[in-house]
């Protein structure tokens, strides 16, 4: 993410039009992705623990609803911040903006809608005098139900998304909602460098099935199930690469780079190869070793991206916009990191202070 925004904001003139600004920007295609997916997983890790306490349905979404809305009203927040440091230059459409903040709060929402619909289908036996759900008094959770249901939302996305970007536009909306829907803004067509529902939501929805899947207790036994996870990220790559070969297409609009199904399952597959990688890496790599200061920005994520926007593209760019060779948004990039690192220090220390840039599931 910092590379990516770094070198998007400073490089300029020949630096711009490198093959190393290109390849910068294709590993920008994965943060966002990562973002939705992993907060897909935390999701579903935080459901397991509601439901392992015993909570209803209408307690264990009114936790995780509230939690999608916070990071949502975060995300309005942040526009309307950027917006007025930048008074006298932004465009008041700026406010209407979807970016990822507002994206993943909405998918929190979203997934708190579906894990209550198939808890509130699933009986909830109760016995006199023990007024808890039956799959936390026997043990029964509704791993499988939660699991099948968050692949065919996350599919239903994916396979919705090019109609909804072309044929099926709901141009009968204001563009302020319409654009979450495909992301048109107010500029007449969707933009592939916005976060609408169609397709991005489909990545946390993915996310949560697989949060799911290591619920299970094949995944429990760590180091055994991950392989697993590996092969499982090369089919759906190899699957996609199978169907973009073939000269046959069902939608009317075909954009592999923007809303192609195909292209996502190739992301999908991608995201759970990195998730392999990552376990190694924490279990045998220099994840093991000491201090990891990959692991402690991963802590304060919402912290850091809220706060390095600001000195990369906001008034604060600590470089002057699309002027710097390689070397010098190198080195500006560097001061970011470090920059970055060194708040997301001072706020572990403060834990507590700031509470609300971490998600605690409240007690029922």
């Amino acid at each position: 993410m910092f590379q990516t925004h770094c070198y998007d904001a400073w490089l300029g003139g020949a630096a711009r039009n490198s093959t190393f600004f290109m390849w910068s920007q294709l590993g920008g295609t994965f943060p966002a992705p990562l973002f939705l997916f992993l907060a897909g997983i935390s999701f579903a890790l935080v459901t397991d623990k509601l439901i392992k306490k015993g909570l209803s349905a209408n307690q264990i979404a009114k936790t995780t609803i509230r939690r999608g809305a916070e990071i949502f009203a975060l995300g309005l927040l942040f526009r309307l911040q950027e917006f007025v440091i930048s008074l006298g230059w932004a465009p008041w459409s700026d406010l209407g903006r979807v970016d990822i903040l507002n994206t993943i709060g909405v998918s929190m929402m979203l997934m708190g809608v579906m894990c209550w619909a198939v808890l509130r289908a699933k009986r909830e036996t109760r016995s006199p005098g023990r007024p808890r759900p039956g799959w936390a008094r026997e043990g029964t959770r509704p791993y499988a139900s939660l699991l099948i249901s968050g692949i065919l939302v996350s599919a239903a996305i994916a396979l919705l998304t090019p109609l909804l970007w072309t044929n099926w536009r709901p141009h009968f909306l204001p563009w302020q909602l319409e654009t979450y829907i495909n992301g048109v803004h107010n500029l007449g067509s969707p933009q592939p460098w916005l976060f609408p529902i169609f397709p991005w939501t489909a990545f946390a929805f993915a996310g949560l099935s697989f949060g799911f899947i290591l619920m299970s207790e094949p995944a429990r036994k760590g180091a055994r199930a991950f392989p697993f996870v590996a092969a499982a990220g090369l089919a759906p790559i190899c699957i996609s690469k199978f169907f973009d070969s073939r000269g046959f297409q069902i939608y009317p609009v075909y954009d592999y780079w923007h809303t192609s199904p195909n292209f996502f399952m190739i992301r999908v597959g991608m995201l759970l190869l990195l998730l392999a990688i990552a376990y190694g890496w924490c279990r045998w790599g220099l994840g093991q070793i000491g201090f990891s200061p990959l692991i402690q920005l991963g802590n304060t994520s919402l912290l850091v991206y809220w706060v390095h926007i600001e000195f990369v593209y906001g008034r604060f760019s600590i470089l002057p916009r699309r002027s710097q060779t390689i070397a010098g948004a190198s080195a500006g990039l560097l001061v970011i990191f470090l920059a970055m690192l060194t708040l997301s220090i001072a706020r572990t220390k403060l834990k507590g202070r700031l509470g609300w840039f971490s998600w605690r599931p409240r007690s029922a």
